[in-house]
Order: structure tokens, then sequence, then C-alpha cells
């Protein structure tokens, strides 16, 4: 099983190689293709462009060609999902934050999404309410204000400090699940004090992978040969 990662920080890498080895994945499960620049591309232009959505559904499809499953690890650039499950229809194309807002929302109730980087609010806030629409999850999306500033200036403890601090304060204004939208923010879910912790979407992610890839094996093969 290979499952491949488009990630938009060098960080991430370690991030979903620990949620891996959490999950007792072998060793060389896990293949990472690293684009910043589409990143820091939209959060120039504020937003997606076709351009960018071009490169991402590009990168994805090459990834595709050796991997069992793709993961996209940025909320960003998340819409570009679409056109490229489109171009590899044997290899499934995930977002990782699709399969948190399908984990946080399953069971309904109060789910508060925290957004680490604003770019990320449209695309997060759009892909949870459709979530939600399946449970009747009553979802809130929240930016921890002044987090990206942190990340960006390589304070990764006070990072994560400040998403902790922001997830105790959901689970005080009555968040049922508390949600890190971005897989950069998946290490503050140990330093939250409540008792419930936060889930987080590299390990979300990555089951939803692994199911897709049984789920395809199984499709492929009731799929009849032309020998008849």
């Amino acid at each position: 099983m290979r499952i491949a990662c488009l990630h938009t920080a060098e960080s991430n890498v370690d991030v979903f190689n620990t949620a891996a080895q959490q999950m007792n994945l072998p060793n060389a499960s896990l293949h990472h293709e690293v684009r910043a620049d589409l990143l820091m591309a939209a959060e120039q232009a504020n937003g997606l462009t076709h351009d960018i959505e071009r490169q991402t559904c590009a990168a994805l499809s090459d990834l595709a060609h050796s991997a069992d499953a793709v993961l996209l690890t940025c909320s960003t650039l998340g819409p570009c999902i679409s056109s490229a499950a489109s171009a590899t229809a044997t290899v499934p194309v995930i977002r990782v934050d699709s399969a948190l807002a399908e984990e946080a929302t399953r069971i309904g109730g109060k789910v508060i999404v925290l957004c680490a980087v604003e770019t990320t609010l449209g695309p997060t806030t759009r892909v949870f309410a459709d979530a939600a629409k399946r449970s009747g999850a009553d979802v809130e999306v929240r930016l921890v204000q002044g987090a990206w500033r942190l990340f960006r200036g390589g304070e990764q403890a006070a990072y994560l400090a400040a998403i902790a601090a922001a997830a105790d304060e959901a689970y005080h204004d009555g968040a049922s699940v508390v949600a890190l939208a971005q897989a950069s923010m998946a290490g503050a879910a140990q330093l939250v004090t409540h008792a419930s912790k936060p889930l987080t979407s590299p390990a979300t992610a990555l089951v939803a992978a692994m199911n897709a890839i049984v789920t395809m094996r199984h499709l492929l093969c009731e799929v009849p040969s032309n020998n008849g």
C-alpha cells in the first residue's frame, strides 16, 4: 500500500509520518511531495486562481501514477480535488479536510472547526457545511487569530499553544467536537487541557485513504474482463 501526500508545508511531512507510525503503517507506506509555492501563490492572490488549480491538479495526477491513493493535505487547495479526481479515476484522490469533516460531523452535535490561515476559511466552511447536511450537525468555523503569523515566523511552540488555547475555548463554549482543519495544527491536540481531544486531519485522512484503497481494489476485481 502506497499513499502519496501533496503538502504545501515541509513540516507536514513529519506530521503525517508520525500519524502513520502511530497507526503502525510500514515505513515505506507514505511518499511526500512538498509544493510550498502553491500555497504562497494562493496567499498572494487571496484565493485560488485558474493557474494554481491547474498546477495542483497536475501535481496530484503525477503522484497518482505511482500510488494507490493520493492525499491533498492543504485545505486552501482543497477545491482543486474534483478536477484531479476525474483525471485519476482508478486511484482515490482525497482531501484531508473532507475526511476530517465527515468524521467530525458524523454523529451530529455542535462542531467547532479551527483554522489557522485566512485563505482556508472559505474552502473549510464549504466542505464542513456539506458534510453536516448528512447528520444535521451544527458547524461553526473559527480563525485562530495570529496563528499563521507564528507559523510563518517559525515559532512552532507558540503556534501550537495558540491553537490548543483556542480548542479549549471551543470546548468551553459547548462544542461536542473540535476539529483542527489544517494538518500543521495536529500537534496542538496533545496540548489541549479539556478531557476530549480535537480531531486532526492526518489520522482521519490516512484511515480514509486505506478504506478507499480497499474499496477501489474490490471494485476493480468485480469489473468483468474483456475475455469474458
